[in-house]
């Protein structure tokens, strides 16, 4: 699909530790919660926080939406980590992201075939990088019942959806535990490992 790019190993071993820890850092300013559906109020799988000026939350009553504060904590989202901006830039993103989701899926976790259509401007390409174990991604077409195809990936790769592929359907069928020791560097907060998604856009 036009518009779709992956990047394996777009951060090395010694990157991938950076990057981890600047987002631990995060989540110490904002810490993760679970997210509810819409509506029916039923919790995600996985567990979430964001950082840059608007993060994107979802609950029963206000449904999918960007805010500019923690759901719980009513602070301030933290800045968005470098690294992840340099990695826009040289991506090519244009106008720098103002959102930064944090997905933590445990062993266990998944996420549902969706595409990310809350933003005013479809335009910049939404960036995700992978940190910790590897997951089988799997990546539809504009229509829900378009056929679909997976893909695995690991620590450190890059997904680009852009273009024609901007509003893909698009999901996690499955973590595969116990891949990779990166997120063992903190187990106070990934005791069970697992891994981190991070997903740069512009919400505005």
């Amino acid at each position: 699909m036009q518009g779709l790019r992956i990047l394996p190993q777009a951060y090395d071993a010694a990157e991938q530790a950076e990057l981890l820890d600047a987002v631990v850092a995060v989540i110490r300013a904002a810490p993760l919660y679970t997210p509810t559906m819409p509506r029916s109020g039923k919790p995600l799988s996985v567990a979430m926080t964001n950082c840059g000026p608007l993060g994107w939350v979802t609950d029963r009553d206000g449904g999918y939406r960007y805010q500019d504060r923690h759901p719980e904590t009513g602070r301030p989202w933290p800045a968005i980590p470098e690294p992840l901006l340099a990695l826009w830039e040289r991506l090519g993103g244009g106008p720098a992201p103002d959102a930064c989701l944090v997905n933590y899926y445990r062993p266990g976790a998944r996420m549902g075939l969706h595409r990310d259509e809350d933003e005013r401007d479809f335009s910049a390409p939404v960036v995700s990088v992978s940190l910790g174990d590897r997951c089988l991604f799997r990546l539809g077409g504009l229509s829900r019942s378009d056929p679909t195809r997976s893909f695995r990936l690991a620590s450190g790769d890059v997904v680009v959806l852009g273009g024609e592929a901007r509003l893909a359907y698009h999901g996690v069928d499955r973590i595969h535990a116990g891949t990779s020791r990166l997120l063992g560097r903190h187990p106070d907060l990934f005791a069970d490992g697992g891994r981190v998604n991070l997903t740069l856009r512009r919400a505005r």
